[in-house]
């Protein structure tokens, strides 16, 4: 049995940069080397494409976060013809690719834009696709569709950057309405880069300067407080599943950010499960689905839940490429629900080439509309 070519592609334009090169080890260590052939392209901020001879070096490692560079690795391209599918290099080279694995977060990767390109090169990939990505990139939009699906969402204001420049007062008069403290975040982004908590008026314009910083459009939240911090992971493409249930607790800082995430290696404490009722725990896996379906989302995804009292529960956001590091949420709710980090990354290919599949028998994959095999 001939083994599978897995294109694994991380780094990107985004500010995730960094986050999406150690999901990237996470995954490349994960696959079976006995089924998979690994292809390693790390693209830098400039976006340009590099082969890399081996997987990013972690932080542990290296004492520093890690990207990647020009001198990583000869540069390359990737090539679709009819049923062909290759990775160019510069020096003229081609590696036939059988699967892409898309570990690339944030904009330039997550949002529809990589996956369009690999949609015109005919080539299969991990996860969502352009319109699922798209919809799970904006936190602005997805809200208005939970909505229409009847899911509960926290109160918010969608706040556009020219509309802030233009009122302040009048911007700032309704995000008071919502009751503070609130919290302002990029509409398109994720790994908590750019959130500010704001708890009170004389926070908000530093905490809406920071979100601006990273998008043209905010998300402000109402943050009642007490609340608790739920998650949910969701495998699958026509009959999605849904995970165990698990809850962060922060440690040491006000909210579930950056540093807590990915700097602080004691910055938050996982529970899986979570500390919650069965009933509650069944009510966040049909509402993770639900979400996922509202959507359009394929592959994979982690849905986050806030929880207020004993079972007041909102719908806060969906990832369509969540965090695949070590100690990342969406693989450990699996592991806990009996599927290994190595199956997993092994289904998540297995559904790419599915889909892949049953696209083209329905002749809808760009190749297929011209009649090229």
């Amino acid at each position: 049995m001939s083994r599978r070519r897995v294109l694994v592609l991380f780094g990107g334009r985004s500010a995730e940069h960094e986050i999406s090169c150690i999901s990237a080890r996470s995954v490349t260590d994960a696959l079976d080397p006995d089924r998979n052939e690994v292809v390693l392209v790390g693209i830098t901020r400039e976006g340009r494409w590099h082969v890399l001879p081996g997987p990013p070096v972690l932080p542990a490692e290296s004492g520093r976060m890690p990207e990647v560079t020009d001198d990583a690795g000869p540069a390359a391209e990737l090539a679709g013809e009819g049923a062909i599918r290759e990775l160019v290099i510069a020096d003229g080279s081609r590696e036939p690719i059988d699967v892409v694995f898309p570990v690339l977060h944030g904009p330039f990767g997550e949002d529809g834009a990589m996956q369009g390109l690999l949609d015109l090169a005919g080539v299969p990939y991990v996860g969502a696709g352009v319109l699922g990505s798209a919809l799970g990139m904006d936190k602005a939009v997805q809200k208005v569709l939970f909505e229409a699906a009847g899911l509960p969402v926290a109160p918010y204001e969608v706040v556009h950057e020219p509309r802030w420049n233009e009122d302040p007062e009048g911007v700032a008069a309704r995000i008071a309405a919502l009751g503070y403290p609130v919290f302002a975040k990029p509409a398109s982004l994720g790994s908590s880069v750019g959130i500010t908590k704001a708890h009170g008026g004389d926070e908000l314009d530093a905490a809406m300067a920071e979100a601006f910083r990273y998008a043209r459009k905010a998300v402000v939240e109402r943050g009642v407080q007490p609340i608790r911090e739920i998650e949910c992971a969701v495998l699958g493409n026509d009959d999605p599943v849904a995970s165990v249930v698990g809850e962060i607790v922060p440690q040491g800082h006000e909210f579930y950010d950056y540093a807590a995430k990915y700097l602080d290696d004691q910055g938050a404490q996982l529970l899986i499960p979570a500390g919650i009722t069965s009933e509650l725990q069944a009510r966040v896996q049909s509402m993770a689905v639900a979400a996922f379906r509202s959507v359009d989302c394929a592959g994979m995804a982690r849905v986050d839940f806030f929880l207020r009292g004993e079972d007041e529960l909102w719908l806060n956001e969906i990832n369509t490429i969540p965090g695949f590091t070590s100690i990342s949420m969406y693989p450990r709710l699996w592991e806990a629900s009996g599927l290994p980090y190595p199956a997993l990354v092994e289904r998540l290919l297995d559904l790419a080439q599915e889909r892949f599949a049953a696209e083209r028998a329905k002749g809808t994959h760009p190749r297929e509309l011209h009649g090229d095999d």
